[in-house]
């Protein structure tokens, strides 16, 4: 890790604060991203957090290892590798003393990130207010405003249903029935049609609302509570699964303007 750059320390490595984690390191700069023991991330094949479960993955060329410990990972930073730090209260933020905190847990509301946290917090999405509880809020709602840096004021509430792709919502979302454990009938990547049988929580079938590409499924074994995101379809010809999407990246981009902006204006 070098002494000259800013630490970046990203809380959640799902698939948009990945697209966020991506950005910022081909910038240039250190990331390091926490998460919670069993991360319940439907994009696994575009999500860091797979590294919780796999030791490792690599997306797009960027590699993300899991780290023990936080010299762990400080060390993997110097091999150009993400950690991934099992870290649900984000100790690392007060041993590592990072530059910037990125909130990318996309809880529609602030779960205990404060402006304090580090020279410059950015909060994702609904639930901050720049100015109060982050420095700067990041737009993640689709359409004309998605992936602006926010300096005063907060984002676009949450509306409840997901952004229009191709004229679907809230068809796109695969959800628990019932409280269980998640039993996936189908792969990541495979065509799906409307009807179709596309997993169980328990014994209850969960069917596509839709005809499309899974894009997304929960990791085999969790268990959740009902109304859980447990995955997506996409209804897209020319849909991809394994390069992340043009939301992340876009929220990517706000986050970086704002880390630029901040580091300019402190030189």
């Amino acid at each position: 890790m070098s002494q000259n750059k800013p630490l970046v320390v990203i809380r959640g490595a799902g698939d948009l604060a990945s697209g966020v984690a991506y950005r910022i390191f081909n910038s240039g700069l250190d990331v390091i991203m926490t998460e919670i023991e069993r991360p319940l991330v439907v994009r696994r094949t575009v999500s860091f957090a797979e590294a919780v479960y796999a030791g490792k993955i690599t997306i797009e060329g960027i590699d993300a290892c899991l780290a023990g410990s936080v010299e762990e990972a400080l060390a993997l930073l110097d091999k150009r590798t993400i950690p991934v730090l099992v870290d649900p209260e984000a100790a690392v933020v007060k041993l590592a003393r990072p530059t910037v905190v990125v909130d990318a847990r996309m809880a529609k509301r602030n779960l205990g990130i404060t402006i304090e946290d580090a020279p410059l917090v950015i909060g994702l999405g609904p639930g901050f207010t720049a100015g109060v509880d982050v420095h700067v809020v990041i737009e993640t709602c689709r359409g004309h405003r998605l992936g602006r840096a926010i300096y005063s004021g907060s984002a676009i509430p949450d509306t409840g249903a997901p952004g229009a792709v191709d004229g679907y919502t809230l068809e796109r979302l695969l959800r628990a029935p019932v409280d269980g454990v998640v039993l996936p009938r189908c792969s990541i990547g495979e065509q799906v049609g409307k009807g179709d049988p596309v997993a169980l929580v328990e014994t209850t079938p969960v069917y596509a609302a839709m005809t499309g590409l899974v894009r997304g499924m929960l990791k085999e074994g969790l268990w959740v509570p009902k109304g859980t995101k447990i995955g997506d379809i996409d209804p897209r010809k020319d849909a991809e699964y394994d390069t992340i999407s043009d939301k992340a990246l876009a929220v990517g981009g706000g986050v970086l303007e704002a880390i630029y902006h901040y580091i300019h204006k402190g030189t």
